[in-house]
C-alpha cells in the first residue's frame, strides 16, 4: 500500500510539472494581413463561427436601426458599460478639431458632452486632433457604417470617468500632446501638461470597453489601464506595428493598481509587435481565447505581484530560439508565488508558458460577467474578424 500511495503521489506531481513544460506543435500559421481582417459586405456572417460577444449582435440585419443593443454585448469585467445607452444620438460630421472651442459635428464636441450620448459617423473620416480628446462620462464612439480613423496627432484619453464603450475604429500613428488648454467638459477648460502619445490612455477610470477597433503605430503604447482605474474589457482589436503594447497599472510601487480588474478577450495581436501583450502590475488580468501571431521579446509580462490567467489562449512563437517563451517577469528572484496559469493555450512553434503560485486564480465573475472561453485551437477561427467591421444598413454584419 505504502508503494502504491507514493506511485500516485509521484504521478500527480509529475503530471503538475509536465504542464508548466514547453508544449510543442507542428501546426503552421500564416498571419493574416491587415486587409484580410475586415470582412467583405459579401461574406455571410450568419454562417461564420463567432465568440460570445459577436454572436450577441452580427447575425441581426437592423443592427444600424438598434445601435444601441450592442451595449448588452459585452463580457468579462467591463459588461457593465453603458456607454451612451440611454441617450440621444450625435453624429459627427466633420473631422476638424479644436481643443478649446469645438464646434457642432465634430467628435470633440459630442464627447465632451455632460449628457449620455451614442456618438456615430455621417460619413469615413481621418480626425487629426490637435490636442489629446478628453472623453466625458456615458460616452459611445460607434464606428459602424463608415471606416473612422483618428491618427497623426494626439489621441484619447479617458481620465477620472465611467461608463465609456470605443467600438469599430482605427486609432494610429498617434503623437504626443502639447502643453496647453484643452476643454474637458462643456463647461471646463484645463491646462493640460501634454500626453505621451498613447492611442488609448484609461487613467482612475472604470466601465470601459474597447471593441473591434485597429490599433497600431503609436509614440508610447496602445492601450494604458493605470491609476486604479477597474472593470475594463478589450476585445476583437486587431493590435500590429507597435513595440510596448499594453500596460496594466501604473509602476511597481503604485499599490492603488490593486483594485485593477481587466478582461482582453478574442483580440488579434499581429504582425510587428515586441512585448506588452499586456504588461501586468498588482491587479488582475483575465486573458482568453486571444491569438498572438509573434512577438520579438515576450507576450505576457508582469512585475509587483500580479495574477494573470491565460486561458484558451494561440500561442505562435517567433523563429527566434532565445524568445519562444510567452511570459517574462520582470524581476529577478520573489516570482515563484505570483499566481500566472495557462490554461487550454495552444502553442505552436516552440512557444510555452512559464507558470508559477498555488490556489484558484480563476476570475471572480458575476453571473452576468462570465462567459465561456473555448480551447486556443479554437482561436483562429473566433479572432478572424478581429478589427473593425465592414458593416452595411440592412445587413448582418
Amino acid at each position: 500500500m505504502a508503494y502504491t500511495a507514493l506511485f500516485l503521489v509521484l504521478s500527480c506531481t509529475l503530471a503538475y510539472y509536465a504542464s508548466t513544460l514547453q508544449a510543442y506543435s507542428s501546426l503552421d500559421y500564416t498571419p493574416q494581413t491587415l486587409t484580410s481582417y475586415v470582412p467583405s459586405s459579401s461574406k455571410s456572417s450568419t454562417k461564420k463561427v463567432m465568440n460570445p460577444i459577436d454572436s450577441c449582435w452580427r447575425r441581426k440585419a437592423n443592427w444600424a436601426s438598434n445601435r444601441r443593443a450592442l451595449a448588452d454585448c459585452a463580457v468579462g469585467f467591463g459588461k457593465g458599460a453603458m456607454g451612451g445607452k440611454y441617450g440621444a444620438t450625435y453624429v459627427v460630421t466633420i473631422p476638424s478639431d479644436d481643443p478649446v472651442n469645438p464646434k457642432p459635428g465634430t467628435l470633440r464636441y459630442g464627447v465632451i458632452q455632460t449628457k449620455p450620448l451614442w456618438i456615430v459617423f455621417a460619413k469615413d473620416m481621418v480626425i487629426t486632433l490637435k490636442n489629446e480628446l478628453i472623453m466625458n462620462s456615458f460616452k459611445t464612439i460607434d464606428g459602424r457604417g463608415a471606416k473612422v480613423e483618428i491618427a497623426y496627432g494626439p489621441c484619447i484619453t479617458i481620465q477620472g470617468v465611467s461608463h465609456v464603450i470605443i467600438h469599430g475604429i482605427s486609432i494610429h500613428d498617434c503623437k504626443p500632446g502639447k502643453s496647453g488648454l484643452v476643454r474637458s467638459t462643456t463647461m471646463h477648460v484645463g491646462h493640460r501638461l501634454g500626453s505621451d502619445g498613447d492611442a488609448i490612455s484609461i487613467f482612475t477610470s472604470s466601465h470601459v470597453w474597447i471593441d473591434h477597433c485597429f490599433l497600431a503605430s503609436c509614440t508610447d503604447g496602445l492601450i494604458d489601464v493605470i491609476h486604479a482605474s477597474t472593470a475594463i474589457t478589450i476585445s476583437n482589436n486587431y493590435f500590429s506595428h507597435h513595440d510596448k503594447v499594453m500596460l496594466f497599472g501604473h509602476d511597481d510601487h503604485f499599490t492603488a493598481d490593486k483594485v485593477m480588474s481587466v478582461t482582453v478577450a478574442f483580440n488579434h495581436f499581429g504582425t510587428g509587435l515586441v512585448q506588452r501583450m499586456p504588461r501586468v502590475r498588482f491587479g488582475y488580468a483575465h486573458l482568453a481565447n486571444n491569438k498572438y501571431d509573434e512577438w520579438e521579446m515576450y507576450a505576457i509580462g508582469g512585475s509587483a505581484n500580479p495574477t494573470i490567467l491565460s486561458e484558451g489562449n494561440h500561442f505562435t512563437a517567433p523563429d527566434n530560439a532565445d524568445a519562444k517563451q510567452v511570459t517574462k517577469r520582470e524581476v529577478k528572484s520573489g516570482w515563484k508565488n505570483w499566481k500566472w496559469r495557462s490554461s487550454k493555450d495552444k502553442f505552436v512553434n516552440g512557444a510555452y508558458f512559464v507558470q508559477s503560485g498555488w490556489g484558484s486564480c480563476a476570475p471572480l465573475y458575476s453571473r452576468s460577467q462570465a462567459f465561456s472561453v473555448a480551447d486556443g485551437s479554437m482561436v483562429p477561427a473566433l479572432t478572424s474578424d478581429a478589427g473593425p467591421l465592414g458593416c452595411s444598413a440592412g445587413k448582418p454584419c
